[in-house]
């Protein structure tokens, strides 16, 4: 099974902000550190928004950040909500569209649907915070320096005090 590369970079857009601390992280921030465009990041973020997987914060110092702690968030809760078919083989495929006689009782379709089951059994063991915690230099590594994220910290509680003074 291969994952498509919105998935492939979800899960590092989500590493980042997890490595980030909890602090809001800026989409060119995000792209310059993985070498990606802002705008394939925006699309990426749509549906995790949509799952509370990541929150998004508007305005001048908005950014994005974890919807819920990077301990609970698995890598099955990612691959759900950003890969759109599992289909391993043509019997997989719902649309009905199947031209093999053995559809019903086939032992591949079975074999397969079980390894397809282990493998999401893997990820659901796998969480975002298990990534990050496994590299020491995660922030070097995605240049998240550590005086930015003290001011990033700043900007975050500034953002949430006038939110709450609006709402």
């Amino acid at each position: 099974m291969r994952l498509t590369k919105q998935t492939n970079y979800a899960v590092r857009m989500l590493m980042y902000c997890a490595a980030n601390d909890g602090n809001l992280s800026r989409i060119p921030e995000i792209a310059k550190a993985y070498g990606v465009s802002e705008l394939f990041l925006f699309k990426i973020i749509q549906p995790l928004h949509k799952a509370g997987i990541m929150e998004t914060v508007r305005g001048r110092n908005g950014g994005v950040r974890l919807g819920r702690p990077a301990a609970e968030i698995t890598l099955f809760d990612v691959v759900r909500v950003t890969e759109e078919n599992f289909a391993m083989a043509e019997c997989f495929d719902d649309s009905g569209d199947v031209d093999c006689p053995l559809v019903d009782s086939c032992g591949l379709n079975s074999a397969l649907r079980e390894a397809l089951n282990a493998f999401f059994a893997v990820l659901e063991k796998y969480t975002v915070a298990d990534l990050v915690r496994r590299r020491a230099d995660i922030f070097k590594l995605l240049s998240i320096d550590e005086t930015e994220r003290k001011h990033a910290a700043k900007r975050s509680v500034e953002t949430t005090d006038a939110e709450s003074l609006v709402g």
